[in-house]
């Protein structure tokens, strides 16, 4: 007789009925995950954590009594749990939204919407993932293994961007004129502080930057806003048609897909609608494989910590593009996903700890100029 696999078990504070029914029936309908118990405010939370803690907490942020960043701050500096922040756009403004991600919460989702068939699966899929992801995640110090997860079916990025035929990239990258040199970040759990510490680390003349960091809809926009205001490089939601510019970062909005365009030595974004890639919109592997296709060896991928494994397969084409590619390391990580399935596909070149990101970027820039095109 087989013995059933654990579940991740998880706690959802929410001060919507509404809400937490919801949430706990998209929670309940994954195999990998079950609900703990629910609460309605931070204090009947406090006594279900007293007689269970569980694997993951999903947080609102306005509610009754106590409000969800003050509960998030006590929880993190007397017993650390892995936090989702489930909120919506309106009540989440950039400065509360940065402040918890800040405080430790590893993930922020969308409250799931249920008003057609369509947005109740997104949702599904967003919520169940950063269940799993945050179940995955170390910080504070505080890691132990979590449950497997069940590997579900995905789209590659065929529908957005085109893969080319052998011959195809071949004579492209024989064609492709030295540019100005492109960055190329992609990022997951974990990846919204990650990004702030190579960022702050950067000069205001970098080489241009184009970032996929999974977040919801509007919240990129709040993300994107906190950045620009601590770092010397200008840092922006990225809009259809932008320039692609030394000194400037753009972020991929959330729910759209960005894909780097190429007019002779001129590249600018071009932002799309499309399915979901490897169970993400935006997807690194749609940026990464544009970077490949329109960059090749005049760009740099970077992979950065998360779960799952968008971005594996697009930093290898980079790579056999003529990219120079890297990968977080494990120790760094706040989820060794992204950057383990590309260092196992052999799309790293390098791995590199997390402190080490910013002056690799500016290696990578200073090689770039002083010899007019990386060998």
């Amino acid at each position: 007789m087989s013995v059933p696999r654990p579940k991740i078990r998880v706690l959802i504070v929410d001060d919507s009925a509404s809400v937490r029914t919801t949430l706990s029936e998209i929670i309940a309908s994954d195999r990998d995950l079950e609900v703990m118990a629910t609460a309605a405010d931070p204090y009947v939370a406090v006594e279900r954590i007293r007689h269970e803690v569980p694997d993951v907490m999903f947080l609102d942020i306005e509610m009754p009594r106590m409000d969800g960043l003050t509960f998030l701050r006590k929880i993190m500096s007397q017993r650390p749990i892995p936090v989702v922040i489930c909120s919506s756009v309106a009540e989440a403004g950039s400065d509360t939204l940065m402040q918890a991600l800040e405080a430790g919460a590893v993930d922020v989702v969308t409250k799931p919407r249920v008003d057609t068939a369509q947005f109740l699966q997104e949702s599904r899929m967003r919520i169940c993932d950063a269940a799993k992801a945050a179940a995955h995640a170390k910080f504070r110090g505080l890691h132990k293994p979590a449950p497997p997860v069940t590997i579900e079916a995905k789209l590659t990025a065929d529908p957005i961007v085109p893969p080319h035929s052998l011959a195809r990239a071949a004579s492209v990258r024989a064609k492709q004129p030295t540019t100005e040199p492109i960055i190329c970040i992609g990022a997951s759990t974990g990846g919204t502080e990650a990004l702030r510490e190579v960022l702050e680390a950067l000069p205001a003349d970098s080489p241009a930057i184009v970032i996929v960091q999974h977040m919801p809809e509007k919240f990129t926009d709040a993300f994107a806003r906190r950045l620009n205001s601590l770092c010397a490089v200008t840092v922006k939601e990225a809009e259809d048609g932008d320039v692609v510019q030394p000194g400037r970062v753009l972020i991929a909005p959330g729910n759209q897909h960005m894909v780097l365009h190429r007019t002779g030595t001129r590249y600018t974004v071009n932002i799309v609608e499309g399915p979901h890639v490897s169970r993400h919109r935006p997807s690194v592997d749609v940026l990464f494989r544009s970077a490949a296709q329109t960059a090749g060896r005049n760009a740099m991928g970077i992979i950065l910590t998360g779960m799952g494994d968008d971005g594996a397969r697009g930093l290898l084409e980079m790579r056999e593009a003529g990219s120079v590619t890297l990968a977080q390391d494990e120790e760094s990580c706040v989820v060794f996903g992204m950057p383990k399935e590309a260092i196992e596909r052999g799309a790293a070149a390098k791995i590199v700890a997390l402190n080490k990101v910013a002056n690799e970027i500016g290696a990578y820039a200073r090689n770039t100029s002083t010899s007019g095109a990386r060998p």
